[in-house]
């Protein structure tokens, strides 16, 4: 952010405090909503593979999509199984009102029913009985997650199956040298940001395993994909020996996949800056200040050595 823009703010702030806090909040769904929706585009594949690996004893009919954002995983779902209906649930009504767009332009609207909930309350509204609930990086959300995990095994049909996606932490997109004046930066943000996070959300990380079983499920698979998009090179996704994803090894990563991939970098690491900005070195802020600046010779979208490197770990858990 600007100078300019900050001071604006601030002035706004002053003056009408309700009408910039309505703003800033605006703001903020605006952003994160563009990353899910990017997010989306450039881990397309990645998501795909998840979605083939469930271990289904059955086609699912209804699923349900927890924490569902503005619909990575739902289209995903509904791209893999495609004579299922899908409930998403989430507590952002602009992120469903995204979602419902997205489903009418693509002519499924009348396979998707959305849900504004907290799913950190302590019942839930009536979600039906789905064989299948999907929840990508929503269940570290929860304050009081072994209560969610009860409240999905209460909801899953008997011998449905519970995916649990979680983040390793957020995408990575520069080289380790990067850039020429604070090599490293990225790692140092990106440490900072743990540790803000760590504050905020202490479930970012774990393990769900133990606490899917205490909430009654039976495990049935555990897997890991490391994601490399290398917009000079192809996708190379790789995954622990006892998984295999095949997919298409001539992915071009230019043009199109290249500029959103300069847009979820962007967003990435403007959340990052707004969460670690009292936390970084002085030169660390001046030099990521210097890469989010679009107009700056050495900005993100200019650079050419971008890549997208993140990490996920799924598990499939099993009602009883």
């Amino acid at each position: 952010m600007d100078r300019t823009h900050t001071h604006a703010t601030h002035a706004t702030h002053a003056t009408h405090p309700s009408t910039a806090h309505d703003h800033d909040h605006q703001q903020a769904t605006n952003s994160q909503a563009e990353i899910l929706d990017l997010d989306a585009e450039v881990l397309a594949e990645h998501t795909a593979s998840i979605t083939a690996w469930l271990p289904l004893r059955s086609t699912p009919h209804h699923i349900v999509d927890l924490g569902c954002g503005t619909g990575a995983g739902t289209f995903a779902l509904l791209d893999r199984f495609p004579d299922a209906h899908i409930t998403g649930v989430d507590a952002s009504a602009e992120h469903l009102r995204r979602l419902r767009t997205k489903a009418c332009s693509r002519g499924v609207q009348e396979r998707v029913h959305t849900v504004q909930a907290d799913l950190d309350a302590a019942t839930w509204p009536g979600l039906g009985s789905p064989d299948l609930v999907w929840a990508s990086a929503s269940m570290h959300h929860m304050a009081r997650p072994e209560r969610a995990l009860r409240n999905v095994y209460d909801v899953l049909a008997p011998g449905g199956l519970f995916a649990v996606v979680e983040l390793a932490g957020h995408p990575r997109f520069l080289p380790a040298d990067a850039p020429t004046e604070r090599p490293g930066l990225e790692e140092r943000l990106h440490a900072a940001a743990d540790r803000h996070q760590a504050e905020h959300m202490p479930h970012r990380g774990a393990d769900w395993g133990p606490m899917l079983t205490a909430a009654g499920f039976t495990i049935e698979g555990e897997r890991t994909l490391t994601v490399n998009l290398d917009l000079t090179m192809n996708l190379d996704l790789t995954t622990n020996p006892d998984a295999t994803v095949n997919l298409d090894d001539s992915v071009n990563l230019e043009g199109t996949r290249g500029e959103a991939v300069a847009r979820y970098a962007t967003g990435v690491l403007q959340r990052i800056r707004s969460a670690v900005a009292d936390r970084i070195a002085p030169e660390d802020l001046t030099a990521l200040d210097r890469l989010l600046d679009p107009d700056s010779p050495y900005g993100i979208a200019r650079r050419d050595d971008l890549m997208v490197r993140t990490q996920r770990t799924v598990w499939a858990a099993r009602h009883a």
